[in-house]
């Protein structure tokens, strides 16, 4: 499995958890992991450790958009950029541009540039963009 279709997992645990409060293991066990299973699970119990943080910050950067107002899929995949932007190595470049293709590929009209334009400011505003 690449690490895109990693994320597509992610993403899609991520989306479950909006609607049914299941145990981390317990969610991972009814999906297939092949070889990315810590990738997996790192990221997903990274982004629910630090998604009081994470929304916080997506609830400043979506204008006049409270978190509750974006689209549970868009919501999804900007805690999952914002969590990869803040908390692991990937490149911020490769971080974006994953995040924009999951949101043409499952995200709203609008999602694309709404995602690019978010994390992108974020990434500006940490100290990796500054310079």
């Amino acid at each position: 499995m690449r690490r895109h279709e990693a994320r597509e997992v992610v993403l899609r645990l991520l989306y479950r958890l909006e609607f049914k409060r299941v145990p981390l293991e317990e969610l991972l066990a009814e999906e297939d992991l092949d070889d990315q299973g810590d990738f997996i699970r790192e990221r997903l119990a990274g982004i629910l450790e630090h998604r009081a943080e994470i929304d916080g910050i997506i609830d400043r950067r979506a204008e006049g958009w409270g978190i509750d107002r974006l689209a549970t899929v868009d919501r999804n995949i900007l805690r999952l950029g914002i969590y990869e932007l803040l908390y692991t190595d990937v490149p911020p470049e490769v971080v974006i541009d994953e995040a924009v293709e999951l949101a043409k590929e499952y995200g709203t009209e609008n999602a694309p540039n709404f995602i690019n334009a978010i994390l992108d400011r974020v990434w500006k505003e940490s100290d990796g963009g500054a310079s």
